[in-house]
């Protein structure tokens, strides 16, 4: 579970990326990204892949992690400032979840198939915790 976190919260900056209009060609450290319309599409230097689609208010998530050979795939649904979200992995690890935004505050809670369960509070001024 804790791997998938990871990986949710890198598609989480993705996503922020995407809503911004970043420029087609990024590059953060290692990463390496190219974005179209509706599609960002990303790699590390690790051969880490991930990419993700936006069609309306639905947002597709789709990832590669090299270290377990593991697939996953996430899909979103947002209704105004709520997003629920439901998961799967190769391995049958699963996970479902919503995110909520309250002013400039984002508590996002996830349950995973293994019996985890988190809660992340993001905000602009105490960063997250």
């Amino acid at each position: 579970m804790n791997r998938i976190f990871q990986a949710l919260m890198v598609a989480a900056l993705l996503l922020s990326a995407l809503a911004q209009g970043a420029p087609t060609q990024l590059q953060a450290q290692t990463t390496h990204c190219t974005q179209s319309a509706h599609l960002l599409a990303c790699s590390d230097a690790q051969g880490n892949a991930y990419s993700v689609a936006s069609a309306g208010s639905t947002t597709y998530l789709r990832g590669f992690e090299m270290q377990d050979q593991r697939l996953w795939a996430q899909t979103n649904s947002r209704y105004g400032q709520l997003t629920f979200f439901t998961g799967v992995a190769s391995n049958g690890e699963a996970w479902i979840g919503y995110i909520q935004r309250v002013g400039w505050t984002t508590i996002t809670r996830v349950s995973g198939s293994d019996g985890t369960h988190s809660k992340i509070t993001c905000s602009r001024l105490n960063g997250c915790y």
